[in-house]
């Protein structure tokens, strides 16, 4: 079995299509400037309904993580890193670590990471984040 690719909504649309594009897109909401993820049609901390969409910077923190060693169809018995970033911007979201060993030694809390996508579909590309730098 492959990995279940997300169905693009259109709540959604703008963040995968920013993501088949390279580029990580967020939401704020104009009445409190507050960044927010996942996408949805209002703000969570207040309810607004105005809000725009924005390229991030990309970059984040490890904030958790663990290291999943089950076998996975697209993957691989390697083991993988299931973890939770903070974003720049200050979201969070989980997603995976790649680009280095998938060791307690390797995965460093508050380490610097940056995104990468991988493209797993003609139209869908999943957002990753790897070392700063790497």
């Amino acid at each position: 079995m492959d990995r279940i690719l997300p169905q693009p909504t259109p709540e959604t649309r703008h963040f995968w299509e920013g993501c088949k594009a390279g580029e990580l897109r967020l939401q704020r909401c104009t009445a409190c400037e507050k960044s927010y993820f996942p996408p949805r049609p209002f703000c969570p901390a207040c309810g607004s309904r105005e809000v725009s969409v924005y390229a991030a910077s990309g970059k984040a923190t490890l904030y958790s993580y663990v290291i999943n060693h089950r076998p996975r169809a697209d993957l691989g018995t390697a083991p993988h890193s299931i973890a939770v970033v903070t974003l720049a911007e200050g979201p969070r979201m989980m997603t995976n670590v790649v680009g280095c060993p998938q060791t307690p030694e390797a995965l460093v809390l508050d380490m610097p990471l940056e995104v990468t996508f991988l493209q797993a579909s003609d139209e869908i590309a999943l957002p990753m984040f790897q070392p700063a730098g790497a």
